[in-house]
This record gives structure tokens, sequence and C-alpha cells, in this order.
């Protein structure tokens, strides 16, 4: 049995395993559109699709967070945390939104003009914000757990 105050290590590798995911679908799409003027580009349909499925993945981790899990583990181990906990969870239909205005406002087309230029600083300020999110996710998991799980700023 894992003593109390101390997170057990399926829950901090499945933690883990999800950030690890989300930053590796986010630098595929920082690549993406950092490459919208090589050569050779990603097609208009494979970064919408990528943003897709970036979508997907949000939602359904947002809606894991928001029945139970880790915040709420945190919250149950801390209650002065609920405060924190509920401001992450209301930064998920925020975070969704800007995601869908980005799709949006995605050229459809494979010509690379100043849309895809606005298309990656839109990008970008959407994935800060995501980052930020997930930061402050971490900070309420780990007072939770009252550890610290080496994740970087």
């Amino acid at each position: 049995m894992i003593p109390s105050g101390r997170v057990d290590p399926v829950i901090l590798g499945h933690l883990l395993g999800q950030h690890r995911d989300l930053h590796a679908r986010l630098l595929a799409l920082r690549a993406d559109f950092a490459a919208a003027h090589d050569a050779n580009p990603p097609s208009a349909k494979a970064v919408r699709d990528r943003l897709l499925e970036l979508r997907d993945h949000l939602r359904d981790h947002f809606v894991q967070e928001e029945q139970g899990g880790f915040l709420e583990e945190s919250i149950a181990r801390m209650p002065r945390l609920s405060v924190a906990a509920r401001e992450v969870v209301a930064e998920h239909p925020r975070l969704l939104a800007e995601l869908d205005t980005l799709l949006d406002k995605l050229p459809a087309r494979d010509v690379r003009d100043a849309s895809w230029d606005d298309a990656a600083l839109g990008f970008a300020a959407f994935s800060d914000h995501l980052l930020a999110h997930e930061r402050n996710e971490n900070a309420v998991v780990q007072q939770g757990y009252n550890e610290d799980f080496g994740f970087s700023d």
C-alpha cells in the first residue's frame, strides 16, 4: 500500500504519459506550421486532421479530469485546493473554443499565404495557453500529493 501523501507510481506514470502524448502532438503541429513555406509543406488536410485529433484528445482528457482523477484526488487530500482546481477546469471550454476558432480560420487550400502565417500565430498562442493550463493543473496535483513530479516549466 502506498503511504498517504505519496503518489501511486501507476497514477504518476499515467499522468506523465498523458502529458508526453500531448506535448508530442503540439510539437508535431508546430513542425507542420513551421514547414508551411518549405518546398514540400504538409497539406492543409493533414494539418486540419492533426488539429482535429488534438481537439478530440483534449476533449477526452478534459472529460477525464472533470469526472474525477488527479484533480479530485488532490482536493480530497487538500480541500483548500478546490478553488484552484475549479479554475483549472473552468479553462477547458475556453481552450476547446480557442482550438475550434483556429480550425474555423485554418485555410482550406494548400496555397501558403498570409492566412497560413495567421494560423501559425494562432496555433502558437493556443499552444502557449494550453501549456500554461497544464502547468496550473500540475501545480494543483503536485500540491495535492505534496509531491514534486519533476515537471519542468
